[in-house]
């Protein structure tokens, strides 16, 4: 049995320093990202779904239904992953919204998984692309077929159901055992001794195990994870590193290879490290995400410089024209962040996780969240073409948004994210509760000792850098504030009883513990200005240039503003904030004038239409 009292939270590992906050604890009402759940739950969720129809790639699991298949197929041999991540999101998003049973959400989610459920073989085997005359045996194409890869993105819809609707009697569930069942007796110890070339069910196998209470899938995790490193895929053009397939996870040094196959690989791993209590392979995970994040992740937050194995390059290598940064690597660097957060409770994880989550993930959709980069580069050379909209187009060559791809695991990925944002946002200890990302939200949780702690918080970060909570119940807890890097001068208020107390706030965080009352009011001011950033001085792509950055944002200039191609500007003086704009001094040099060309969030590029756009802009 599951635990009904579990946080409807992606991840909830049974031990480590903070406990996640999940949906039913954390609502976001507004603001940046209330913007961005509003758009995805009432348009991209739904885009997504008429385009996994009109795709095939739903019908796929009818044909298979219908006993047709191979005939009719259509789409990669991931193909199926792409629907499980669409039910994880509407998972999610039926959670947020407290969807009744017979809404909208509720019942397309069930008709999602009655076509799933129809297509299960007896013994479990749950897969389109294999298994059936005229297609591959099962099992047989491991380094690319990527049938656990599938299963793990469909474990993950059914974690994603159970903290949501564990009474649900919709069989999501019973398909993702019975499936999880037949991969434990196929690879467990006694099984094939085999890995999948594309990690995922091992950070699918683990949450289930969480989920359900059943340690044999995290045990099985744990066995893939260990086999990582015998070279048992084999070699290809671009290494075995591709597969992180080269060294095993407890000894490697960096994260390496394809950067979603690594994060995901790096989730999975922490996942086991903590529920096996592994100190060894904790500790190696740590020094991977050190190693990454100083050397081989971008100034985004975005991570795989290159193009051709959509893979991490070698430390310092992060050229900002061929920078891939997929968006789904973005999405990984995240669930690796967060669940080394939760083990540690190491505010840096938090940083990047807001790096990545404004620079990155919020970059992909478009603002009626119907396009979406795959990609996404820092520094565009050409205007490019807008996208047609009933087009699907190949995975990274669009210059713009694009509605669709042939490799479509972008779209899902950013819409489950969306859907369970709130569940990154807060945790708790048992003193009391750590605020990590900032957004106008309620709170409201219970301590193991039974002390309810419930506050509103209102901000219009990353605007502004002041975040107001207002206690809504009496209770003596400690609330700790993260305090991002960049902070310098950043102070706290707390208002009680009529007395102002007023202390600076260090980078890191700042803990408040004391006996509130309900009405009293915590005050977080964060320094959000303009800043000039310099490269590291080993990264020879960009040395000699400058990005500049406000709060968590990475600003981007662009030809539209610029009024001209951006590699014709050079940077002459410190970027200046008016009229709630940042204008940035630089030369043309064709010409030599001189202007004060107006910069926008990274996030916000190329959403006016074609244009050059660069990052990281040289110093004269």
């Amino acid at each position: 049995m599951f635990d009904t009292t579990t946080p409807a939270a992606p991840v909830v590992p049974t031990r480590g320093r903070l406990r996640p906050l999940g949906l039913d604890e954390v609502r976001i009402t507004g603001g940046f990202w209330g913007d961005r759940q509003t758009v995805n739950g009432s348009a991209t969720l739904t885009h997504i779904e008429s385009r996994l129809e009109s795709e095939g790639w739903l019908p796929n699991f009818d044909l298979a239904a219908a006993g047709t298949l191979p005939a009719g197929r259509r789409g990669r041999e991931f193909a199926d992953s792409e629907i499980y991540k669409y039910l994880e999101a509407l998972a999610w998003e039926i959670g947020r919204t407290d969807a009744a049973a017979d809404s909208d959400l509720e019942q397309r989610f069930r008709r999602v998984v009655d076509r799933v459920a129809a297509a299960q073989e007896p013994d479990g085997y749950l897969n389109t692309m294999f298994g059936r005359d005229g297609q591959g045996e099962r099992w047989s194409a491991l380094q690319w077929g990527h049938e656990l890869y599938c299963l793990g993105h469909l474990f993950q819809a059914a974690v994603a159901r159970v903290r949501t609707r564990p009474d649900a009697d919709d069989g999501l569930v019973a398909v993702a055992r019975l499936a999880a069942e037949l991969v434990c007796q196929e690879f467990g110890v006694d099984g094939r001794d085999a890995i999948c070339g594309h990690a995922e069910v091992e950070v699918g196998l683990a949450e289930l195990g969480r989920a359900l209470g059943e340690q044999r899938y995290i045990d099985q995790a744990a066995l893939f994870v260990e086999r990582h490193g015998r070279g048992s895929l084999g070699e290809i053009e671009w290494g075995q590193e591709y597969f992180q397939d080269d060294v095993p996870v407890r000894d490697a040094q960096a994260l390496r290879g394809h950067a979603v196959r690594a994060n995901y690989l790096a989730s999975g791993a922490t996942d086991v490290a903590i529920e096996r209590s592994d100190v060894e392979l904790l500790d190696a995970l740590r020094g991977q995400w050190d190693r990454t994040v100083e050397r081989r992740t971008y100034v985004t937050g975005g991570q795989g410089s290159h193009h051709q194995d959509e893979a991490f390059g070698d430390d310092w290598e992060l050229p900002p024209d061929r920078a891939y940064s997929e968006t789904c690597a973005g999405i990984g660097s995240i669930m690796f962040s967060w669940r080394l957060l939760l083990a540690t409770g190491d505010v840096r994880h938090a940083d990047l996780i807001e790096r990545t989550l404004f620079n990155v993930v919020a970059t992909s959709p478009a603002d009626d969240g119907r396009a979406f980069f795959y990609a996404n580069t820092l520094h565009q050379r050409t205007p490019g073409t807008p996208a047609d909209p009933d087009a699907t187009s190949a995975r990274a060559s669009s210059s713009l948004r694009a509605p669709w791809f042939e490799v479509s695991c972008c779209p899902p990925n950013v819409a489950r994210t969306f859907a369970s944002l709130a569940a990154y946002v807060t945790t708790a200890d048992d003193d009391g509760v750590q605020l990590h990302q900032y957004a106008p939200s309620t709170v409201r949780t219970t301590l193991p000792d039974g002390r309810i702690v419930a506050f509103e918080v209102s901000t219009t970060y990353p605007v502004e850098g002041d975040v107001r909570i207002v206690i809504a119940e009496d209770a003596e807890f400690a609330l700790t504030l993260r305090v991002p890097a960049w902070a310098s001068g950043a102070t706290v208020r707390v208002h009680s009883g009529g007395e102002v107390t007023e202390s600076p706030a260090p980078a890191g965080g700042v803990e408040i513990t004391r006996a509130f009352r309900a009405g009293d009011v915590v005050e977080l001011h964060l320094p959000i200005v303009a800043r000039s950033t310099a490269p590291h001085p080993m990264v020879d792509a960009v040395r000699g240039s400058v990005v500049i950055e406000r709060g968590p944002e990475v600003l981007a200039l662009e030809s539209i503003d610029l009024g001209a191609d951006v590699g014709d500007a050079v940077v002459i003086g410190d970027p200046v904030e008016s009229d709630g704009h940042v204008v940035l001094p630089v030369r043309h040099r064709s010409t030599g004038d001189t202007v004060d060309a107006p910069l926008i969030a990274y996030h916000d590029w190329a959403r006016r239409g074609p244009s050059t756009m660069r990052v990281w802009i040289p110093t004269a």
